[in-house]
């Protein structure tokens, strides 16, 4: 109570002062109209404070994760403030491709081939000017994973890339099949339940670093390779023709939600008997109690497309390997913060602190 009382004078002085500063008394005829805007204001940081700005609920599988976060990464136990102006769930997923700014990346592209006889691009920021590690055989490699349809072009992979900068690490984005402009060499694109060109990257990836520390984050469908259905990017008209021998292309155009389109083409293509049958491999509740490496997973409980009954809680605290982090607020990849969240968003934070946790200081976590 005491700190909220500190929060609530602190936010209430800010609001004065910006009245103070921004609004002419005369426009309002007299002081009532100030005084009204500054009551509102009040009840308004009252609310805020005791019922949006909330700490997250943090969920281990184990004490030494648990303990290992809290060291190294405070973030996940401090209390997230969501802009005061657009907290809200549909708000916060809407407006954060608009609202947060692209740092400028350079990449250097690489074509790889597949098993199959496909192609995946990746997109490398080597940071060769790095001063923290100048040798480029052990600098740490951040293996960034976009989201439905998403490439190296996204702003939170910008962002990722960008804070990753700043500590010195080496990035390559692994974009899915047929989205980042390459063609589609063969008739398969990529789908949440099939690790085949995940697999293929990470050890492409691996032979050439093998000395280098190499961690991978994920986002959306990426954190999970592939959490939510579908491959938008076959929508275009681009790769349709190296599918017509075996779809019904024209039926798979038709589809009007993102069920049909995984039912009409996504199923059929990675042979799956009926679309439940796809939706039940690609859950990662299935997969939770085998990870063997430390997991951190952000979502917040207002998420519009990871809704807070689909949370595996109770799996999680199964696992010592996985830590869930759950705001109560942040919508779908959105997380904003700050007045105007143009730079920084706490997700940004939170990948920053884990990443750097789990290179400085990720031996703890074998010896604990």
């Amino acid at each position: 109570m005491q700190r909220l009382a500190m929060d609530l004078r602190m936010l209430s002085r800010e609001l004065s002062l910006y009245l103070e500063h921004q609004v002419r008394v005369g426009f309002f005829g007299s002081g009532v109209g100030l005084s009204l805007i500054l009551g509102f204001s009040v009840a308004y940081a009252c609310y805020y404070l005791s019922s949006i700005a909330k700490k997250p609920q943090l969920v281990t599988g184990g004490e030494s994760f648990s303990r290992f976060l809290q060291n190294h990464c405070p973030v996940v136990t401090e209390t997230y403030y969501p802009t005061v102006w657009c907290w809200e769930s549909r708000g916060q997923t809407l407006l954060r491709p608009f609202i947060t700014s692209k740092p400028s990346v350079q990449y250097r592209n690489e074509l790889i081939k597949t098993a199959d006889g496909g192609q995946i691009s990746l997109d490398w920021f080597d940071n060769c000017n790095s001063r923290c590690y100048m040798d480029a055989t052990t600098r740490p490699t951040i293996l960034l994973l976009p989201g439905l349809t998403g490439t190296s072009k996204e702003s939170y992979i910008l962002h990722m890339i960008h804070l990753s900068e700043d500590l010195g690490y080496r990035c390559v984005v692994f974009n899915n099949r047929g989205v980042a402009g390459e063609n589609l060499l063969t008739p398969r694109t990529y789908c949440c339940a099939n690790t085949e060109d995940l697999e293929t990257v990470i050890h492409h990836v691996h032979s050439l670093y093998p000395s280098a520390p190499f961690l991978a984050a994920g986002v959306s469908m990426g954190g999970v390779l592939g959490s939510s259905p579908a491959s938008g990017s076959l929508l275009s008209r681009k790769h349709r023709h190296m599918f017509v021998k075996q779809i019904d292309m024209d039926h798979v155009m038709k589809a009007k939600s993102i069920r049909e389109f995984d039912k009409r083409f996504t199923s059929v293509m990675f042979g799956y008997q009926t679309i439940d049958d796809y939706y039940t491999d690609a859950s990662p509740n299935r997969r939770l109690k085998s990870v063997g490496i430390p997991v951190l997973c952000l979502n917040s409980v207002d998420d519009v497309f990871s809704p807070s009954h689909a949370i595996p809680i109770e799996t999680a605290k199964q696992n010592p390997n996985v830590a869930l982090v759950l705001t109560s607020y942040g919508g779908h990849i959105g997380f904003l913060e700050g007045l105007w969240p143009r730079q920084s968003t706490y997700m940004d934070r939170v990948f920053k602190q884990f990443v750097q946790a789990m290179v400085e200081h990720g031996h703890e976590l074998s010896s604990m």
